[in-house]
C-alpha cells in the first residue's frame, strides 16, 4: 500500500465536484439556453488525451485554447466525461470534443464567476502534502504553537496544487 492509498484525497474530490459544476452549467444551457448576459469562457489543454480539435487549431493553440460560448454555437452536449460543441472558425463550423479533465478554467464573466482546475491525473507529491498538513504556528516550528491540533480548518485548494 502506498502513502497515497493511506490518505483521503480531498483535493481530487473537490476538483471532481467542481468539474460537476461545469457539467451542470452546460446541461442547463443545453436545456434552457444561455439566460440574460451569461456566457462561458472555457480554457482547455489542447494536448490532453481525448481532445478532438482540427489540426490547424491545435497548431495555432499548442498547449491551451480558450473558447467562448455566447452567441454562435451549436450541438452542445456533455456527459460525465466530455463536452462537445460546434463553433465557427473563419465561418467554418468545427466540432470540438473536450474531456472535462482537460478544462483548466471555466468562467462566466457576466456574474464574475470562475473556476480554475489542475489537469485531471496530476498528483500532488509528498512535499506538497506535507506543506498542507504541517501547521507552522506562531513559533514557526510546525507544532501549531504548542496548542492542540486544529480541527475543521478551511484550506485553499492552491495548497494542494503542484507548483
Amino acid at each position: 500500500m502506498t502513502n497515497e492509498d493511506e490518505i483521503l484525497r480531498y483535493d481530487r474530490m473537490v476538483e471532481s465536484a467542481l468539474r460537476g459544476v461545469v457539467r451542470r452549467s452546460v446541461e442547463e444551457v443545453m436545456e434552457h439556453g444561455l439566460p440574460g448576459e451569461h456566457h462561458f469562457y472555457i480554457t482547455f489543454l489542447t494536448d490532453y488525451p481525448g481532445v478532438e480539435i482540427p489540426k490547424y487549431l491545435r497548431d495555432r493553440y499548442p498547449g491551451e485554447m480558450t473558447i467562448v460560448l455566447q452567441y454562435q454555437f451549436s450541438d452542445l452536449s456533455v456527459n460525465d466525461k466530455v463536452m462537445s460543441v460546434t463553433l465557427s472558425f473563419n465561418n467554418v463550423p468545427e466540432r470540438l470534443v473536450v474531456p472535462l479533465g482537460a478544462i483548466s478554467i471555466f468562467a462566466d464573466p457576466s456574474v464574475n464567476f470562475a473556476l480554475q482546475f489542475q489537469p485531471m491525473g496530476d498528483t500532488m507529491d509528498d512535499d506538497g502534502l506535507s506543506a498542507v498538513l504541517e501547521d507552522d504556528g506562531p513559533d514557526g516550528d510546525g507544532s501549531g504553537g504548542g496548542k492542540a491540533k486544529k480541527t475543521g480548518e478551511v484550506v485553499s485548494l492552491d495548497k494542494f496544487r503542484k507548483k
